[in-house]
């Protein structure tokens, strides 16, 4: 129950006639210390008012401890962060859109005094992308949310709010898209790079494109999960075919400690994205040729790798696959260069993300089934129907040949009948040779 008492005013050391109320109320079960106070009441009644009130909101479990009302966004936005252990790259962006735009507007303000109209506000005046704006207030009502349930605030105000988009002026125009053509890249797109790149890069865009696999995923496949073989009941008999394990990938990313400080960049394996993305692929009977013949031929433990076996990063990739997308100009031998033929482009601004989106595409072209569809791009499907529509074999078997169908009718319309100019995608035994 809470109390009121005096407290005298000093001065010059002695105890003076004026005096203020302090009252004295209940903590919570636990909390140390067990009575909290508060001081500068000018009536008894105010004080054991403002007591009562304090304990009922702590019967209601909606107080607030006061050590903890003073906490600013920027500090437990840090604590937030520690506490939090996920992937190192998910760890890496939290932190980026904090140091470059969360923090300079919200690092001292107190989370209580934090409203959905400012942050609103504040979100229409960055100079980002419309869906980073989102992002980084996604981010900021995450971090609230937490602040929630630790008890530093009763409400997160930012949750559930829809932002305000700017659509005046530049904002209302459509951005240029960073591939320039309808449609989006074709298969003929990812025959004539791969037939470009050659046999051991280019097998790699033919499984993206053709298999659906992330950047990361890719890197992290390694020879011990490659066209392993799944067998399922179809009909009277069964359904086999070759798959692709995904089971972890690589993530370069900015690692970083406890406190948010930079370390340096890194290149890790780490388990996949999510448990959708943990899959077996489907793999059509092309592109299972060409694997064979890749895996015959590659000497390291992951199939997707550079010549010395260590993991592509995105700079040196893309030192690479951009000249082949975009083109390149003729290059003139000279002493300590060698020539270089030119490329004409294939298609500029095409990305390995483009190319996985372009098996997704495909899919839908080709009415893959959604189970299927989903359970093939890596995609965790929504709804209650993921728990009762599973792939059967009737729809591998029909995803594959739409797949193998495509792939073919690509290499006629390009003028390829092999890649790489092999006469036979499949090695030859000593016995075969005439």
């Amino acid at each position: 129950m809470a109390y009121a008492e005096k407290v005298y005013k000093v001065r010059n050391g002695q105890r003076t006639k004026q005096f203020t109320w302090r009252v004295m109320y209940k903590a919570p079960d636990g909390h140390s210390p067990a009575w909290l106070s508060k001081s500068g009441f000018q009536t008894k009644k105010t004080a054991e008012d403002w007591g009562t009130e304090q304990e009922r909101l702590i019967r209601e479990g909606t107080w607030i401890d006061p050590a903890k009302q003073t906490v600013t966004f920027g500090e437990f936005a840090r604590i937030f962060m520690a506490s939090r252990k996920k992937r190192g790259r998910t760890v890496g962006t939290r932190w980026d859109k904090l140091e470059k735009h969360i923090l300079p507007r919200w690092d001292g303000v107190p989370l209580r005094k934090i409203s959905w109209f400012d942050v609103d506000t504040w979100q229409q005046t960055m100079d980002l992308e419309d869906v980073s704006r989102g992002h980084c207030v996604s981010l900021m009502s995450t971090i609230m949310t937490a602040a929630m349930d630790a008890g530093y605030l009763t409400v997160n105000p930012l949750f559930g709010r829809r932002r305000t988009k700017d659509t005046s002026g530049d904002a209302a125009r459509p951005k240029a898209p960073k591939i320039q053509r309808d449609g989006g890249p074709r298969p003929e797109d990812a025959v004539l790079l791969a037939e470009r790149l050659g046999p051991a890069v280019g097998v790699h865009v033919l499984t993206t494109a053709f298999g659906g696999l992330r950047w990361g995923e890719g890197l992290g496949l390694h020879r011990d999960n490659t066209l392993l073989t799944r067998r399922q009941p179809w009909g009277s008999g069964v359904f086999e075919c070759p798959i692709l394990r995904i089971a972890e990938e690589y993530a370069e990313y900015q690692e970083r400690d406890e406190d948010g400080r930079k370390k340096g960049y890194v290149l890790k394996l780490e388990p996949t994205k999510n448990d959708g993305s943990t899959r077996d692929v489907d793999v059509p009977p092309f592109l299972a040729q060409l694997l064979r013949h890749h895996l015959a031929d590659w000497p390291h433990p992951r199939i997707f790798c550079t010549p010395s076996g260590v993991p592509w990063r995105r700079g040196n990739w893309s030192r690479l696959f951009r000249p082949a997308c975009d083109g390149r100009q003729e290059r003139e031998k000279r002493q300590g260069v060698a020539y270089r033929a030119a490329w004409e482009p294939i298609l500029p601004g095409l990305d390995m993300r483009a190319l996985r989106a372009l098996h997704d595409t495909l899919q839908s072209e080709l009415g893959v089934k959604e189970p299927l569809a989903f359970e093939a791009a890596g995609h965790r499907r929504p709804g209650i129907k993921r728990h009762y529509q599973k792939p059967t074999s009737a729809m591998r078997a029909e995803r594959l040949d739409g797949l193998e169908e495509t792939y073919w009718r690509a290499m006629r319309n390009v003028g390829l009948a092999t890649m790489w100019g092999r006469v036979d995608l499949r090695k030859r035994t000593a016995e075969s040779v005439p």
